[in-house]
């Protein structure tokens, strides 16, 4: 099945002139992987707080989520070039890579509990979200490379997410539609982790 992850080579095509500036300026591939986690957490705190009425926004928060995670699946690319074609790789920046990417997307998806009717099937699907991204990783531990494996991998879910937003300020659902949605979701989450498991396995 194929993963948004497929189109992760034509991406970095577009936006290795950015990079190249960006490392002509000084900024390292740590640097970038930073402000993509710090960036994340503050968009995730906003849309916790206008959906508990802190703040104002609550439908903006939903509205720009696309554009954000568009944003930084970017960074998330221009880290990774700044790191293989710029000689930036490092152990602390592997940690910081894999760490932040985890905590990135615990902040922005964890929100959606206070959004919608049935909070367990969120925390599941996050929960399930950082399992596959853990499992990708163990990947090194049996010989074999990082694995990506889909069909909901980290941008799979970014475009999940994305639409959601949209279906939640221009649709009135029922209660049983979101119930469904985040089911094809767990489903899915199952269906990558398994698909890490057993490519890790046996490629190992």
């Amino acid at each position: 099945m194929i993963s948004v992850y497929d189109l992760k080579p034509r991406f970095q095509n577009l936006l290795r002139p950015l990079t190249e500036s960006l490392f002509k300026a000084g900024v390292t591939a740590n640097h970038v992987t930073l402000f993509a986690m710090v960036a994340s957490v503050g968009y995730g705190a906003w849309i916790y707080a206008a959906s508990s009425g802190v703040v104002g926004g609550s439908a903006a928060s939903l509205l720009l989520l696309p554009v954000f995670l568009f944003f930084r699946m970017a960074l998330n690319a221009i880290d990774g070039m700044l790191a293989r074609e710029f000689k930036q790789k490092s152990d602390l920046g592997f940690y910081l890579n894999e760490l932040g990417d985890v905590v990135a997307d615990t902040a922005l998806y964890l929100p959606f509990m206070f959004l919608l009717p049935n909070p367990m099937l969120v925390l599941m699907v996050v929960l399930l979200a950082i399992l596959i991204e853990f499992a990708g990783v163990l990947a090194l531990g049996v010989g074999n490379d990082r694995r990506y494996d889909g069909p909901f991998g980290k941008s799979d879910r970014a475009v999940a997410f994305g639409v959601l937003g949209y279906i939640m300020v221009f649709l009135n659902l029922p209660s049983m539609a979101y119930t469904g949605i985040f089911g094809v979701f767990i489903v899915l989450s199952i269906w990558t982790l398994h698909r890490r498991i057993k490519w890790g396995l046996n490629n190992g």
